[in-house]
């Protein structure tokens, strides 16, 4: 059982930046993916950014170019570094990780709003 803690949401103008975080209870250096996913609402939640062990990212198209995902130093840590933020970026955001059985976590969420 993993527990995923996320932290770094806030309010920003339109053109700013956020990092998030997200915490894990034990060590993910290992796992096949982490990342993140957004909700907004009345849509379905949606990939943003995952990275694998081996150092591989993908994005959604809507944030190539100005989000960045990473790993921490840390081995139970997960960042997300946005940039430009557009209104349209406004969700509640998501850390994700699959172990390595195949099994999906995920966190409480925190709220990203970005204002025009």
């Amino acid at each position: 059982q993993v527990q995923l803690v996320e932290s770094g949401g806030g309010l920003v103008q339109a053109g700013g930046s956020l990092r998030l975080s997200c915490a894990a209870s034990g060590s993910i250096f290992s796992f096949p993916a982490v990342g993140w996913y957004r909700q907004a609402p009345g849509n379905e939640r949606e990939l943003v950014a995952v990275i694998t062990s081996a150092g591989t990212t993908n994005y959604a198209d809507s944030v190539k170019g100005r989000f960045t995902v990473s790993r921490g130093n840390a081995k139970n840590t997960v960042y997300l570094q946005m940039n430009s933020l557009k209104p349209e970026d406004t969700a509640v955001y998501y850390c994700y990780v699959k172990d390595l059985y195949g099994i999906s976590y995920w966190g409480q969420g925190t709220q990203v709003t970005v204002s025009s």
